[in-house]
Order: structure tokens, then C-alpha cells, then sequence
């Protein structure tokens, strides 16, 4: 039977890790390893300097006691499932919010994919838009579930349609099934970023920060249709990540300039 390793940033009790897991339970042999406490906006870390430890949540479920979604894959992989025994696909999600743009960079959904792919499993980052910013929606995720379950399913029958240390990267608008528009393959958009740092004191006048969120803002690139743009459209954004950062077009101009 094929294994699917799932994981998650928002933490081992998020309705949208339930809600993947509950999508995919028969497709496939599922461990669940996601982090004992909220992890959003992460990034690719792994922990260095304190222990890490599992807590058993149920049969094949796994809280991780204080790690992130990278930890959870790595110690997944090495340490749960046995040589040779490692699973066909990683799925991290379903994220309680949009991750486009260069918010993939903070976001520890799709760090665990991006461990994923490092790790050479084919991996799937998914996440679903809010409808407001003051996360009080109540969530509804048929038309995720539905989505993962599709390109789930085209996965085990035709194969993984990305080379080495690639990834997917899904996001979800908030519609119900039938108003969804269909797919987008998509690239990411160029997220607008603004002050969002609140200033505060506490009872002896000690200044401290929140870091809030911000209402969605985006600069479309040149050419393919943005995953910002398609989501507002109704449209699922399907998006190709890379993990070689390398600017290729600047390398001859970097060269020139060194030489200067």
C-alpha cells in the first residue's frame, strides 16, 4: 500500500491537518508527525539546541515536542520509518491561510515540503485562503480535501510530474466546490509588503511588538498568470517551486562586475 508522511505548521490540533488527514486516509498508509505548538511563518529551520521528543496523539499520528515542520520530516523519515520503508509522498497542510508569493519563504507549510524535496520524496505544500484578516473564519475545506485528493490520486497513477528537489506548492480559495473555477498553473506573484509592526507597552512601560497581518497585496509578474491573481479569480493555484535559488540571468553580469 502506498504511505503518505503529512505535516503541518499550525500544529497537531489544526482542523486543516484533520481535514488532509481525514481527505486522504483511503488512499493511503498515513503518519501524521506535526508540531506539538503553532509553527506559521517558520521558514526552513531545523532545531539545533534543544531535544526533540515524540508524543503519541493516536496510531500513527505524532506531536513533536518542540520541533517544526522541517524537524518533523527529518525525524520522520530517519527515525520512524524504517531503511527502505520511507513513504511515497509528503503532504504538508492544509495551511489556515495563503502562502504565494514570497510569503513561501516564511511559511513552515511549505518548509515541509521544501524537506521533502530535499529528502528526494515527492512533496505538496497546500493551503487555504481567508476570507478575512481577523482569522475568525470558519474554515470550510470540501473543496481542499477535494483538490488534494485529485492531484493525489494523478500522482499514484501517472506519476510525480516534477524532476529533483521540486515541489507543489497549492493554494485554495474559500469557495464552495461548485465555484471553483478549476486549475491554474501558476507562478508566484510579487507580494507588497508594508509597515505591519505594532508598537505596545505592558503595565511597567516596557516598550514590546506584535508583528500583525496584513490584507493581501501583489504586483503581478511578466508573462505567466500569477498564483495571487488566479486564486482572487476562483481558480486553484498550482505552482512549480525550485529549490536552486540560483539567479541564472545575473551570473554573467555579476562575473562583469566582479571584473570591473
Amino acid at each position: 500500500m502506498r504511505k503518505i508522511l503529512i505535516t503541518n505548521d499550525d500544529g497537531f490540533e489544526s482542523r486543516g491537518l484533520l481535514a488532509l488527514r481525514d481527505a486522504l486516509s483511503d488512499l493511503a498508509q498515513i503518519l501524521v508527525v506535526a508540531p506539538a505548538r503553532e509553527k506559521s511563518a517558520c521558514g526552513h529551520g531545523l532545531c539545533l539546541t534543544s531535544p526533540l521528543k515524540f508524543i503519541k496523539v493516536d496510531d500513527d499520528f505524532y506531536k513533536l515536542d518542540d520541533g517544526g515542520p522541517t524537524d518533523c520530516v527529518y525525524l520522520a523519515l530517519n527515525a520512524i520509518y524504517e531503511d527502505g520503508q520511507k513513504p511515497d509522498l509528503i503532504v504538508s497542510g492544509i495551511n489556515l491561510g495563503s502562502n504565494m508569493g514570497e510569503d513561501t519563504t516564511y511559511s513552515g507549510t511549505v518548509a515541509g515540503a521544501i524537506e521533502g524535496a530535499i529528502q528526494g520524496i515527492p512533496s505538496l505544500a497546500i493551503s487555504q485562503l481567508m476570507k478575512d484578516k481577523n482569522l475568525s473564519d470558519e474554515y470550510d475545506f470540501a473543496l481542499a480535501k477535494k483538490v488534494i485528493r485529485e492531484i493525489v490520486q494523478k500522482i499514484f497513477s501517472h506519476s510525480y510530474p516534477l524532476g529533483d528537489r521540486r515541489l507543489i506548492n497549492i493554494n485554495v480559495p474559500q469557495l464552495e466546490i461548485e465555484k471553483c473555477k478549476g486549475y491554474k498553473i501558476t507562478q508566484k506573484g510579487y507580494r507588497l509588503y508594508g509597515n505591519n509592526a505594532h508598537l505596545n507597552r505592558d503595565p511597567r512601560g516596557n516598550e514590546y511588538y506584535w508583528l500583525g497581518l496584513q490584507p493581501l497585496a501583489w504586483k503581478d509578474r511578466d508573462g505567466i498568470l500569477s498564483d495571487f491573481t488566479a486564486t482572487k479569480e476562483g481558480y486553484v493555484s498550482i505552482t512549480p517551486i525550485t529549490l536552486n535559488l540560483t539567479s541564472y540571468e545575473d551570473l554573467n553580469s555579476l562575473q562583469t562586475w566582479m571584473e570591473i
